[in-house]
């Protein structure tokens, strides 16, 4: 069994830009964000994809349509590649995070596999439900390229099961939004083709 994933962080939100934590909260696409997003499928639109998938938060589904519009394809939704929740944390910015619970998050920056922000998810389930979502699509797309559209948390999780790397190392990787990253995961290995590819935004300005 083989899967090929173009994974896609979604498109800038204004909560990104004010560095507010989103989680579950449905937060549109900025004018920026729409623009990185069409970019991304003007690069990606050389791609032979099977399927394209989605978070179901508006910000990635909205990335996936500008992806999957010009090979006409429709955007499939599962919740299993939405966001972390950040419970109490979500609407805040980081800096109101760093002064409300600032033992906790410098846990949440330092050791962030053993904390959880109040009433958020951890890591752990996280990673539980996004690697049955990655099941879902081994299963439903052998042998096939699919793109799919989510978050820097999930992303990440993602990356780090190709590289066969706990939770402990998240905070490694560096996900940009729209930034491209290509897996692939077959029964016996799983490997990196590329890591977080920007070039589609070099045209956009203050777009990084």
């Amino acid at each position: 069994m083989s899967l090929r994933l173009v994974l896609v962080r979604h498109g800038e939100t204004d909560w990104n830009r004010e560095r507010r934590y989103q989680g579950q909260r449905d937060t549109p696409l900025s004018e920026t964000g729409r623009a990185q997003a069409e970019a991304a499928g003007r690069l990606l639109a050389r791609e032979q994809f099977q399927a394209v998938w989605s978070s179901p938060l508006r910000r990635a589904r909205d990335t996936a349509a500008a992806i999957a519009a010009p090979k006409g394809l429709a955007v499939r939704v599962d919740e299993a590649f939405g966001e972390m929740r950040f419970g109490q944390w979500e609407g805040l910015t980081v800096d109101d995070v760093s002064a409300r619970f600032p033992d906790l998050h410098r846990q949440w920056q330092g050791t962030p596999h053993l904390v959880a922000p109040p009433d958020a998810e951890t890591l752990d389930e996280v990673r539980a439900r996004t690697l049955k979502g990655l099941e879902g699509l081994r299963a439903a797309h052998d042998g096939q390229t699919v793109c799919l559209v989510t978050h820097g948390v999930t992303s990440r999780v993602l990356i780090l099961e190709a590289l066969g790397l706990g939770l402990d190392r998240i905070w490694s990787l560096h996900v940009s939004l729209t930034g491209i990253t290509e897996l692939e995961f077959r029964d016996d290995w799983a490997v990196v083709h590329r890591m977080n590819t920007l070039v589609h935004l070099d045209q956009l300005p203050q777009t990084r």
